[in-house]
């Protein structure tokens, strides 16, 4: 299971932190993703971290002021500066062994948290 949190209501310009906790160990192969969906958008990918190797890779629109990071054991953050109104959205980590964009391959899903960036 995954557990978000750290969403809220900030100004724009301002930051917030989002975790991801997993129920016990995070294993070498996974690889943990941040996505995000709008009222009325489809989800869309934020951010993805290989467990194993710490890479990761970002969406166009957030690259530069989001920084998705892990712990040693079973934590990912993402660190969201510069928030924007359209930063809006429900927030989700999810959990793959795939390196992908695509929701569908992920199969462990948080149960999201609100993030309101207000302008």
């Amino acid at each position: 299971q995954l557990q978000a949190s750290g969403g809220g209501l900030v100004q724009a310009g301002g930051s917030l932190r989002l975790s991801c906790a997993a129920s016990g160990r995070i294993y070498s192969s996974a690889v943990m993703a941040w996505f995000r969906q709008a009222p009325g958008k489809e989800r869309e990918f934020v951010a993805l971290i290989r467990w194993s190797t710490g890479r990761s890779s970002y969406a166009g629109s957030v690259k530069g002021r989001f920084t998705i990071s892990k712990d040693s054991y079973s934590t990912v953050t993402l660190q969201m500066n510069s928030l924007k109104s359209e930063d809006t959205a429900v927030y989700y980590c999810a959990r793959s062994t795939q390196w992908s964009e695509i929701p569908s391959e992920y199969a462990s899903w948080g149960q999201g948290t609100q993030v309101t960036v207000s302008s």
